[in-house]
């Protein structure tokens, strides 16, 4: 068990559903835990460690873990559907995974609870998901990851490929409504309409943020590693959007730390920095990417440079103890019911958000890149151990 291994097995054994050290959110405001998509992402992380190394720890622990928040009648502890939040839908994709393995139909129920909000979902007047109830006719990047590879998995699965049509409708709309020719990178959020005060004439916020597009590469290359044989249509909308942000990413690597920035086309701007949780995403878009053939191979030497890189910048050691830092903690979009208005989307607004260490959110990424380099046999090679 190397470094890595023995950190994620620490934050095993110390952490409980009802108080995880992954979720730094809900520990620095003393709040109970519930269902929620940094849980998910850190399920998802512990998922692939388990399929990878093989080790049932990592499989037994998500288990019982998730078991406690899904009923036998498929109800979850936490979930109210009327929120339509597409944050509560992101920890629905594991259900899949232990269900396949466990047989527990009320993981088979839990996914239909998931689903039925996806049915009901409000939307756009072009079809895409709201990202919250609170934030009506918005779409964010981070939205895509949360539901779209779910709703991959639901329709592959069980649904016999019906909804890809819709799934590549909604990829192709962020693709004409949020990318910003000048950059080429995406903008954060997009107002349909412009019905919202941070939203400019063409609808779409004012600064990108290395985070949402990271969650935007990832839900790329995830949904694609879902899709069924077949399906051009998809698999080639899907595969061009991936192609052109792999390609216009790599300018917006830093030379000198071999990361990317929390605000990624501003590099040397005064409280600018390397975030891991975003370059840890870049980095998985790029190794998997590259697995999958979506990317060229020499995407996946960029994606191990760019972990390496993370690694020797930020994951210390303390009281021979293991920690990830550089993690934004969290940055959203103000709703219209918000009386919050620095949530603007400005260069500001990403740069004063508080930095932590060991979230999931920056942790689960990091650690689907471990499982990618393990896969390709490079992890010691990058470790030296």
């Amino acid at each position: 068990m190397n470094v890595i291994e023995r950190f994620v097995e620490r934050l095993l054994n110390n952490s409980t559903p009802e108080a995880p050290l992954w979720n730094i959110e809900r520990l620095g405001k003393n709040i109970i835990n519930g269902w929620n998509y940094i849980d998910g992402c850190m399920m998802t992380a512990l998922l692939n460690l388990y399929e990878i190394t093989g080790n049932r720890r990592y499989f037994d622990f998500v288990d019982e873990y998730i078991s406690y928040y899904v009923h036998e009648d498929g109800s979850i502890l936490g979930f109210n559907e009327k929120e339509y939040n597409v944050d509560s839908i992101c920890e629905g994709r594991v259900l899949f995974d232990l269900y396949r393995e466990t047989g527990k139909e009320k993981y088979r129920k839990g996914i239909e609870t998931l689903y039925s909000q996806l049915l009901h979902h409000p939307r756009t007047f072009e079809g895409s998901f709201w990202h919250k109830q609170v934030y009506p006719n918005q779409v964010w990047l981070d939205g895509l990851f949360m539901a779209q590879v779910f709703y991959t998995r639901y329709t592959t699965t069980f649904e016999n490929c019906k909804n890809y049509e819709d799934i590549r409708h909604q990829f192709n709309v962020v693709r004409n409504r949020m990318y910003d020719p000048e950059t080429k990178l995406y903008s954060h959020g997009y107002a349909a309409g412009n019905c919202i005060f941070w939203a400019g004439e063409d609808g779409r916020s004012k600064t990108p943020w290395l985070r949402s597009i990271g969650w935007f590469s990832v839900a790329l290359v995830d949904v694609l590693s879902y899709l069924a044989e077949g399906h051009e249509g998809i698999r080639r909308d899907l595969s061009d959007i991936a192609r052109e942000l792999a390609q216009n990413l790599k300018s917006y690597i830093d030379k000198e730390t071999g990361m990317l920035y929390q605000v990624p086309n501003m590099i040397g701007r005064e409280g600018n920095y390397p975030e891991t949780s975003g370059s840890s995403m870049v980095a998985y878009f790029y190794l998997k990417g590259a697995r999958l053939g979506v990317l060229e191979p020499e995407y996946a030497e960029r994606g191990a440079a760019i972990f390496k890189s993370t690694c020797e910048r930020y994951l210390t050691e303390t009281d021979g103890k293991l920690n990830l830092g550089g993690i934004c903690l969290m940055a959203g979009l103000s709703g219209p019911h918000s009386d919050d208005k620095s949530n603007n989307g400005s260069y500001e607004y990403y740069i004063k958000q508080p930095v932590v260490e060991n979230d999931a959110k920056g942790l689960a990424p990091f650690l689907l890149c471990y499982t990618e380099l393990l896969m390709a046999g490079k992890v010691e090679e990058i470790l030296g151990k």
